[in-house]
């Protein structure tokens, strides 16, 4: 779930324009970009010429693509980057330690938004990749942040539209409470081809001190070799490491 933004604003227009990319775009032209934004087309070649002039967007043959000067503001935000200092050496030992796919996710909304994935000639085709997001009952990490939010925040997701990705997403309520309270309750979770179709995963919370969620990581496999139960105590090891490193870093500040 985005955020609104008032498009009456210039600031609102100009954020609808960056929003109009996704994960898996390299460029749009001028006409996609005012038909994704409902702007009119004067209004997207102005704004768009002025977010490129301040490096947010590129001018390129097809368009325009998002500009390295997102990238990095992205990483000044000090939250995620932090997090990702300390977590990356856990992440990497995971990596080496499984040869799988290794994500770190945070919570935006209703959504997982990837922060890092690890991976290498092997690793699975899945449809993450950093900045991506995905709805949170329907994969793994979703799950781990769901089940340690809070009560009011995890029955609006509950309660709200859980839209079914594959056959086997779990799109009844009921099932994912019940499904939440065991995650709880072995301090994993998994998704067996919930978010697509050929894909198992494990995650684990990384907990602040009051046990709620900061972020989560995952080992992620193709089924057809991937046991996500076998790697249930490596992720559950990575996340508690990161949530010690993180408190001993906040007790010296």
């Amino acid at each position: 779930m985005v955020d609104q933004v008032d498009l009456d604003t210039v600031l609102g227009k100009a954020v609808t324009i960056l929003r109009a990319f996704r994960a898996d775009d390299q460029a749009l032209p001028l006409a996609e970009l005012v038909r994704r934004t409902g702007l009119h087309k004067a209004t997207v070649h102005r704004l768009a010429g002025e977010l490129v002039s301040v490096r947010l967007l590129d001018r390129v043959e097809r368009g325009y693509r998002l500009s390295g000067g997102l990238f990095e503001l992205g990483m000044r935000a000090s939250v995620e980057r932090s997090l990702i200092e300390v977590a990356m050496p856990f992440l990497q030992d995971l990596y080496e330690r499984t040869h799988e796919t290794v994500h770190l996710g945070i919570h935006e909304g209703h959504e997982v938004v990837y922060v890092v994935k690890i991976g290498g000639h092997r690793q699975a085709s899945a449809p993450s990749r950093p900045g991506g997001r995905m709805p949170l009952h329907c994969t793994a990490i979703g799950k781990a942040l769901l089940a340690w939010a809070g009560d009011d925040f995890r029955q609006e997701v509950l309660s709200g539209p859980l839209p079914r990705r594959t056959p086997r997403t779990v799109v009844a309520p009921g099932l994912l409470r019940r499904q939440l309270t065991a995650v709880v309750e072995r301090g994993v979770a998994f998704e067996h081809e919930e978010s697509a179709v050929g894909l198992a995963c494990v995650a684990a919370p990384v907990l602040d001190s009051h046990d709620q969620p900061l972020a989560a990581v995952s080992i992620t496999g193709p089924v057809t070799r991937f046991r996500p139960e076998a790697h249930a105590d490596e992720v559950r090891a990575a996340a508690a490491g990161i949530a010690a490193t993180i408190a001993r870093r906040q007790a010296l500040a």
